[in-house]
């Protein structure tokens, strides 16, 4: 697969690829990424950057004791070692993980260097996607602190509710019309920033005050659990 290919597959990758020089276009180089799978390593020296075309990722920070905060989730489009790059830096600061098979256009380090040093367009590209994940974290920045477990979970879900009705992801609403949360417990603590016995219990109290039921061990909601937990995120905030 090329970079034209993708273009044909992709018409909004168009606008992230298309002031990229022939010479540099000519060189880069296409990869599949499967779920799972470390698309991006912490502590290593960057040796290309990536433009994520398709797929979902998430961005942990690695701890020598073993634990993994997660940081983030992004979805395509998205660039890939655009923060090291931009803030001059040999070695990336972040472990990125393919959450869904991820499609990545990789160019050199050096290629990267030299287009977005003479390119506006690519380096204003860069610039918002970065500053719309310092704003979004920024926004959030603190809520893990400051509110109890059942409030971040019930504000997890409402928004992976939302998110899913703005996709229309027919996977995720079986023919019943519940919304069933597709995530492992670990999966869900790490994301939580909760260790799974925190968890554990946050989910048998809302599951017994009716905010959700558990389908196969999953968590599952309809509208009415949706809008009662939207109601009590309201109720807490103030």
């Amino acid at each position: 697969m090329t970079v034209e290919d993708l273009e044909k597959e992709i018409p909004g990758l168009i606008e992230y690829t298309e002031t990229m020089p022939e010479e540099i276009r000519k060189k880069a180089f296409v990869k599949v990424c499967p779920p799972g799978k470390l698309i991006h390593q912490k502590d290593c020296e960057l040796q290309f950057f990536g433009i994520v075309a398709k797929g979902e990722n998430r961005v942990i920070n690695e701890f020598e004791n073993g634990k993994i905060y997660m940081i983030e989730t992004n979805r395509a489009i998205d660039f890939i070692g655009e923060v090291t790059i931009l803030a001059e830096m040999p070695r990336t600061s972040v472990t990125i993980e393919a959450v869904t098979e991820c499609t990545v256009i990789y160019i050199s380090r050096k290629d990267a260097e030299t287009w977005i040093r003479n390119d506006q367009h690519i380096l204003r590209l860069m610039a918002r996607r970065t500053a719309f994940k310092l704003y979004r974290s920024s926004y959030n920045n603190g809520l893990k602190l400051y509110y109890p477990p059942t409030f971040l979970l019930a504000d997890y879900l409402v928004r992976a509710y939302e998110g899913s009705l703005s996709e229309q992801t027919d996977a995720v609403f079986p023919e019943n019309g519940a919304f069933i949360l597709q995530k492992i417990r670990e999966r869900l603590s790490e994301e939580l920033g909760m260790n799974i016995k925190t968890l554990d219990r946050t989910i048998r109290s809302m599951q017994k005050n009716g905010y959700f039921n558990l389908t196969k061990g999953k968590i599952s909601f309809g509208y009415e659990e949706y809008i009662k937990m939207k109601e009590f995120i309201t109720t807490a905030k103030g």
